[in-house]
């Protein structure tokens, strides 16, 4: 076992495994909303992963109460009725790590660390959200270092509901005009350092790397046996879902399922 860093061992009776991230749902995208709750109500998972960013924007768990948020209603009850029939974890994101213990109570949700090791049979994988390995984002770095310290989250949650949605929609005009001026260098989505992708793995025994943020779904190869499978995230164009399944082998095989 690694120190310091959180293990999973996956029951025999999980035959099935979903892993999903980087949806961002929004109340201005119903299609994206509906495809997710189809899939939600019918997936054969045993138990289901999401590895950050379910959601554009979560400003606390007090949407769940306050009047006028059908929106965060509504996905929070199609979670709960998946957390009743099948296992739920949920990792937190870029964008809604401030997803807390009243939404995970709600939908009984495990919330999982990040990174964190799931053993499923004699094999080891290693689950992360994938922004904290974008070593080159420096600017962001920065930032999430700050986000996700307690004094800033406390000072945070401790605004009114308006403001902290006031807050974060400055937020995110901001993360879009600096995105575009990235694309404008040619540069893209922050990409993962492939040399910490390795080191990670090797700390963790593991020799796949699951995780989104980069908006890059596929599967890339770091030598030596070592891989990263990167999700989907979900738009217009594309909503794929990275399953893993036990033979009657006892081996697991990966396959991507597009929904659209």
């Amino acid at each position: 076992m690694t120190a310091g860093l959180r293990e999973l061992q996956a029951p025999e009776t999980w035959r099935t495994l979903d892993f999903i991230s980087d949806l961002h749902l929004h109340a201005g995208d119903a299609q994206t909303q509906a495809v997710w709750a189809n899939y939600m109500a019918s997936t054969p998972a045993d138990a289901l992963f999401i590895l950050g960013d379910l959601f554009e924007v979560w400003v606390g768990d007090d949407l769940l109460h306050a009047p006028g948020q059908a929106f965060a209603t509504e996905c929070a009850d199609v979670l709960r009725a998946s957390g009743r029939r099948l296992a739920l974890f949920l990792m937190h994101g870029n964008r809604d790590f401030l997803l807390g213990s009243q939404l995970l109570a709600h939908c009984q949700g495990q919330l999982l660390d990040d990174p964190c090791v799931l053993t499923v049979g004699k094999q080891r994988w290693l689950l992360a959200h994938g922004d904290a390995l974008c070593l080159d984002d420096h600017s962001y770095l920065a930032f999430r270092a700050q986000v996700r310290s307690q004094p800033w989250q406390q000072a945070f949650l401790s605004k009114p509901l308006s403001q902290r949605q006031d807050i974060a929609r400055q937020l995110r005009a901001q993360s879009q005009q600096e995105q575009a001026q990235r694309w404008a260098r040619g540069e893209g989505y922050a990409e993962v350092d492939e040399q910490a992708a390795r080191q990670a793995l090797q700390d963790a025994q593991a020799h796949t790397l699951i995780h989104g943020h980069t908006h890059r779904p596929a599967r890339h190869e770091l030598g030596e046996g070592l891989a990263r499978e990167v999700l989907s995230d979900w738009d217009a164009q594309r909503a794929q879902v990275l399953r893993l399944s036990r033979t009657a082998q006892g081996q697991c095989e990966l396959q991507r399922l597009s929904l659209l």
